[in-house]
This record gives structure tokens, C-alpha cells and sequence, in this order.
């Protein structure tokens, strides 16, 4: 198999490389890079050549969600571009938050809740779960050893500006570290949400299995198998750097 290039925007630069035998991609970014200032972040790992970028300029950092973050989610539930694909739990009213994800906030629940910072500023939130931890999904899915991620932007300012697939990249590096046996990644966004599918595209999952999953409400989606490979993208935990 030929080997796989890699590309690393840097400013007006371009540097190129190739993936090197037993090489995860985000290593090989790394090493191409290396004689820059800041590490590669995910561009685009759909196409035949890997890209990354390097951006000084925007940082994005997930942190722990916190009670007082409940009324910023509570917003961004309720905005129609988020409310379409998360719609299931009732109409997102500040009672009805608070009691569906005060507990994942609390750490009560299987499920972790993460908010989306660029540059300090909140601007959507994550939320990720061992999908062992919900037999009924696991059943469903081809990996129920994998971590299941969920992720939203909510802030409407930030919606379409290529932010989608460094989000799960800075959720990515940080699941890395906490779940480091972990071989996969797991999302299963909505058939009809193609934004969604393009996002984890760049972010380095594969498409797979469409399946039916039941709804809190009764109703069932038509949803997309989404799965990424952690040794082939991200590589063995112990050799990842921190941010």
C-alpha cells in the first residue's frame, strides 16, 4: 500500500510529507511540522491526502461543564439549528435541562458534559459516555467498548466556520488520555444530518452501518454508524503529548 500523504498548512506554507510505516496520522503531522511554532490540528482526513493546520491564532479547548453552564446549554439547545437534531427530550425549557443533564454535570450518570471553548469563549458543548455503560445502545452498535461522542456548536455566530472537526479534535486529544485503552470512537449523528457526516468525515471517522435508534420520546431515527479508528489516526496514548 502506497504510503499516505500528509499535508501542514502553516500560514502562506504548505509542508509535506507521508505517513511512515506503523506511523499514526496525527505523529506524522507532528514530525512534518516540526520545526514550527504550534501543533497540527485536524483540516480535512477525508480525501486521498491528510490535511492539517497549524492556527496560533485560534485555540480550542474543551473543560468540564458546571451547573453554571446549564443556562448557556439551555440556550444552545434551544436554537433551531441545535433543537432540530436534539429535539427528543421536550421542548428545552430551563427545568427540563437542569434535570436531564444536572445529573451528567454532577457526574451521576455514565454520560460527561464538556463545554466548547475558541480563544476562552463558550461556544457549543460535548458530551461523551463508554457506550458499554448503555446496554440497549450497545447492542446496536458494532463496538461496545467504544466512546460514544455528541457534540453541538451553539452559539449561531460560530455555525459554518469550519470550527466542527477541530472540535472533535480537541475532544479527541482529551479523550485520548482519559480513556486510553480505548480502540474507537463512536458517533452515530442522524441519515439526514449531512453536516454532521461531513464534520466527522474531516475528523478522521469512517461511515458504516445504518441502523434504527430508539428516542426518548417514543420515536426512532434512521442513524449513521460512525466510527474512528484511535491507533490509525491518534496512535498509541502513552506517545501522545499533552496540549
Amino acid at each position: 500500500m502506497a504510503a499516505r500523504p500528509v499535508v501542514v498548512r502553516h500560514g502562506d506554507r504548505e509542508l509535506a510529507g507521508t505517513v511512515l510505516p506503523g506511523e499514526s496520522w496525527a505523529a506524522a503531522a507532528v514530525r512534518i511540522a516540526a520545526e514550527t511554532d504550534g501543533e497540527p490540528v485536524v483540516d480535512d482526513l477525508s480525501g486521498d491526502t491528510l490535511r492539517f493546520g497549524i492556527e496560533p491564532d485560534q485555540r480550542v479547548d474543551l473543560r468540564a461543564m458546571t451547573r453554571g453552564d446549564l443556562p448557556a446549554l439551555t440556550r444552545w439547545l434551544q436554537e433551531p439549528h441545535v433543537q432540530r437534531w436534539w429535539h427528543n427530550d421536550g421542548e428545552p425549557t430551563a427545568d427540563r435541562v437542569a434535570a436531564a443533564y444536572g445529573p451528567r454535570v454532577d457526574g451521576m450518570t455514565p454520560t460527561r458534559m464538556w463545554v466548547v471553548e475558541v480563544n476562552g469563549r463558550s461556544v457549543g458543548f460535548v458530551q461523551d459516555y463508554r457506550i458499554r455503560d448503555y446496554p440497549g445502545f450497545a447492542l446496536l452498535t458494532p463496538d461496545p467498548d467504544a466512546i460514544g461522542v455528541d457534540y453541538a456548536i451553539g452559539e449561531p455566530g460560530w455555525v459554518g466556520r469550519g470550527l466542527g472537526a477541530r472540535v472533535l479534535w480537541a475532544w479527541m486529544r482529551g479523550a485520548h488520555r482519559r480513556f486510553p485503552a480505548a480502540t474507537s470512537y463512536f458517533a452515530a449523528p442522524d441519515h439526514a444530518n449531512a453536516v454532521s457526516l461531513r464534520i466527522l468525515d474531516k475528523a478522521g471517522f469512517t461511515q458504516g452501518t445504518w441502523f434504527d435508534e430508539p428516542q426518548r420520546d417514543g420515536t426512532t431515527a434512521t442513524v449513521v454508524g460512525c466510527t474512528l479508528d484511535v491507533r490509525r489516526v491518534l496512535g498509541p496514548a502513552a506517545l501522545r503529548r499533552a496540549p
